[in-house]
């Protein structure tokens, strides 16, 4: 168990945690969750002993080990896989180098084997004999070939080395656990392995994720950092969410009596209680879901930006047709003879292992890249918006304001009310609308980007990782803008609920051709013979 007491957290001009007194307890899974700047990266420092409090304590029972994800990927360069592994158990990995330090001795000493044979026993207990191949498991687990174990660090690539520090905060059975985005630079198989082997861990975890999905899948309980405290609450993500926006409802009804609250709360925790995914987690928390009462739902002071589209125009039948692109960059073939042709209405998640092939695809379509081969053909009646990943060349040197750099992308020349209006539906309020477009943080130029791409009145629009560097709330108010955007969108993304609520059709591109189905994503990976196809275009 890990205890908060009294903790606080002040920086010279501002106030970030007072006076947290919170217990994270054995077998549960604590989503840490917080609007940006916040401070969750910092009370998981403030956990792990990177940082000291202002005031307060961070207990942990005595004889407890804990394990954090580090972020370093270069930290480990000279080390082998495996060895950086099983470096994760701090302990463990001394008495190794400790006891082969011992047996590597020329003049071996009485004194020398008794040390020897205390460090065996150590080793023993601590499981040490099973260590190589419980490391190996983990690599395996996350898509890290034995080929790749004997191999040092630096020689890895960085999704490599992300996944590899990954089996180390994991390795050893660790009693916490705290995770810091671990499903960054994940794949999709990598992230189903963590999320198994999360709902499987019987000690403490404490994890900072934007991916709700995975937090719905693996979480007991949410910790809300808001108001400079942590409320805990049972259930996940989507429950969490759904009652706040409940509570918010509840506060601004006064007048409803006491009953009609109390059913509406009963109703909304019988919905949550058997919609639950996972039947281990399902079961303990109906039990904790069941003892709630009407003061335990709070109202949170999020703030969530408004995204709309709407097209000007309706479009007509013919949208898009594809007919055999291919391209091949830096002597690497990423689209080979690519077809497919996009239907009104259409909502197409692209997705596949190489990242590289999708924006390929969408600036071969946007006219920012030629092909080697083949065509595409817009329908007249069509007009694009596009979210490039890469926004650099938007915002580079800039010396505009943000009304001053919105104006630029407004087709009706917008007057400077309009627009603050338009900047402060995005969060951009007072004075913040006269910040220099250079100097924004990442998360700012997304939704800049988005506010060009609502002006535009596009009915089509193409999306190449929208929810980068997107806070929860953005990616929900996004989630929920193109759920409702009644044009056209092709669109790729990491986020398992972002393109499961939207797409209506999954496109797998591969290095040999795509697999193409009209369907829920959840479908398309649950189709056995669809998943068959897409694995032999992989291995062809």
């Amino acid at each position: 168990m890990i205890t908060l007491s009294n903790v606080s957290l002040r920086f010279a001009d501002r106030k970030l945690f007072d006076d947290v007194n919170i217990k994270f307890t054995p077998g549960n899974c604590y989503g840490l969750i917080g609007a940006n700047g916040a401070g969750k990266s910092t009370l998981i420092k403030i956990l792990s002993g990177d940082i000291e409090p202002s005031t307060g304590d961070v207990i942990i029972t005595p004889g407890e080990r804990l394990a954090v994800l580090k972020q370093n990927q270069f930290e480990y360069e000279e080390f082998e896989v495996l060895q950086t592994v099983i470096m994760g158990h701090t302990r463990l990995y001394e008495v190794m180098k400790e006891k082969d330090a011992i047996y590597m001795k020329e003049d071996f000493t009485e004194e020398d084997g008794m040390k020897a044979a205390e460090l065996e026993g150590e080793f023993a207990e601590l499981n040490g004999w099973e260590a190589e191949s419980e490391a190996a498991i983990l690599l395996k687990g996350l898509g890290i070939t034995e080929a790749l174990h004997d191999k040092k660090m630096s020689e890895l690539q960085a999704g490599e080395k992300v996944k590899v520090l990954l089996a180390q905060a994991l390795f050893g059975q660790p009693d916490i656990l705290l995770l810091d985005e671990p499903t960054n630079n994940l794949d999709l198989k990598a992230v189903q392995w963590l999320e198994n082997f999360l709902i499987n861990f019987e000690n403490t975890v404490i994890v900072v994720s934007h991916d709700r999905h995975f937090l719905n899948q693996v979480c007991t309980h949410m910790a809300d950092l808001d108001f400079g405290k942590v409320q805990l609450y049972v259930g996940n993500y989507d429950f969490w969410y759904e009652s706040s926006q409940l509570a918010q409802r509840l506060m601004g009804d006064a007048n409803k009596k006491k009953e009609e609250k109390i059913k509406e709360l009963q109703s909304f925790i019988a919905r949550f209680s058997s919609n639950a995914s996972k039947a281990k987690q399902a079961t303990s928390r109906k039990k904790l879901l069941d003892k709630i009462t009407l003061d335990d739902i709070r109202p949170s002071s999020r703030r969530y930006p408004f995204v709309g589209f709407t097209p000007e125009r309706e479009v007509g039948n013919d949208l898009l047709t594809v007919e055999g692109i291919s391209k091949t960059i830096d002597g690497e073939k990423v689209l080979d003879n690519v077809r497919f042709t996009v239907n009104k209405g259409d909502k197409i998640a692209f997705v596949g292992k190489n990242d590289v092939a999708i924006t390929t695809l969408f600036k071969i379509l946007m006219g920012e890249m030629e092909p080697d081969t083949g065509s595409f053909k817009w329908g007249i009646t069509t007009s694009q918006a596009f979210f490039p990943k890469d926004n650099s060349e938007f915002f580079q040197n800039s010396e505009l304001n943000l009304i001053e750099w919105l104006r630029q992308f407004s087709p009706q020349d917008e007057s400077e009310s309009f627009l603050r209006g338009f900047l402060g539906r995005m969060l951009f309020s007072g004075e913040e609308v006269m910040k220099k477009a250079s100097v924004l943080s990442g998360g700012e130029k997304v939704r800049c980007m988005l506010s060009k791409m609502m002006l535009s009145g596009a009915n089509v629009l193409v999306l190449d990782d929208p929810t980068n560097h997107l806070d929860l709330e953005s990616i929900t108010a996004l989630n929920d803008g193109l759920i409702a955007f009644k044009g056209t969108a092709l669109f790729t993304s990491h986020d398992h609920q972002f393109i499961q609520t939207i797409a209506n059709r999954i496109i797998e591109v591969t290095p040999n051709g795509l697999v193409d189905k009209e369907c829920t994503y959840d479908e398309f990976l649950e189709n056995t013979e669809l998943q068959k196809q897409v694995e032999s275009l992989y291995k062809k």
